[in-house]
C-alpha cells in the first residue's frame, strides 16, 4: 500500500512540475560514437581477453520540460538492443533519463550540461570470449551514471546539439565476479521542434 501511495503521489508531482512549462514535451534522436573500459562483457568489435573496446548506438528521446531551462530526457537505446540480439544473441540495453539545463538567451548558440541516471542490463558471454569462442552467457545488471555537455544549435525544423560524454556503470553478477564500466563519447542530439 505505502509503495502504491508513493508511486501516485510521485506521478502527480512530475504531472504537476511538467504542467508548470508552457513548453511542449518534445521527442529527438541521438548518436553516441567513443570508447569504453568494460572488465565483464565481451566487445563483438575487439578480439578475446580486451576489456572493452569502441561504442557506437542510436536513441531515441522524449524531453519533458522542467522550468523555463530545464528538461528530463528519456533516452532510449535502439540500435545496440536490436543488432545484438538479432546478430549476436546478446543482450546490451542501457536506458536512462538525463536532466539537462540550458544556459543562455533562446535564439544563439546555448550551452547544455546534462546528469543522467540509468541501468545497465547484459546477457551474453564475458570480455574473454570471441565471436568465434564464445564463453558461458551470464546477466549483469548495475546502475549507470552520466555527465555530459553540449552546445545547442537552433535550426529550421528542431534542434541540434553536439557534445560529450562521459559514463560509469559497476556492473553486478550472481554468475560472475562484479566489474565495471567506465567510457566516453562524442554525441550528437536531434530534437523536433513542436
Amino acid at each position: 500500500m505505502k509503495k502504491t501511495v508513493l508511486l501516485f503521489f510521485l506521478i502527480f508531482s512530475a504531472m504537476h512540475v511538467f504542467a508548470l512549462s508552457d513548453r511542449p514535451v518534445t521527442y529527438g534522436i541521438h548518436v553516441i560514437v567513443g570508447g569504453r573500459y568494460d572488465n565483464v562483457r565481451m566487445c563483438v568489435a575487439s578480439p578475446a581477453g580486451v576489456k572493452g573496446g569502441p561504442i557506437m548506438d542510436v536513441y531515441f528521446d522524449v524531453r519533458f520540460p522542467l522550468g523555463e531551462e530545464g528538461t528530463l530526457a528519456l533516452n532510449i537505446p535502439v540500435m545496440r538492443p536490436i543488432l545484438f540480439g538479432a546478430s549476436f544473441g546478446m543482450l546490451q540495453f542501457e536506458p536512462q533519463v538525463t536532466y539537462e539545463h540550458r544556459f543562455g538567451s533562446p535564439g544563439g548558440p546555448r550551452p547544455v550540461l546534462g546528469a543522467g541516471l540509468g541501468v545497465v542490463f547484459h546477457y551474453g558471454p564475458d570480455y574473454l570470449s570471441s565471436k568465434t569462442n564464445r564463453g558461458e552467457d551470464f546477466f549483469a545488471v548495475g546502475p549507470l551514471i552520466s555527465g555530459s555537455f553540449g552546445m545547442e544549435f537552433e535550426g529550421k525544423k528542431g534542434y541540434w546539439t553536439p557534445g560529450v560524454k562521459v559514463f560509469y556503470s559497476p556492473l553486478f553478477s550472481p554468475d560472475y565476479d562484479s566489474g565495471l564500466v567506465l567510457g566516453g563519447a562524442a554525441e550528437l542530439h536531434y530534437s523536433f521542434k513542436r
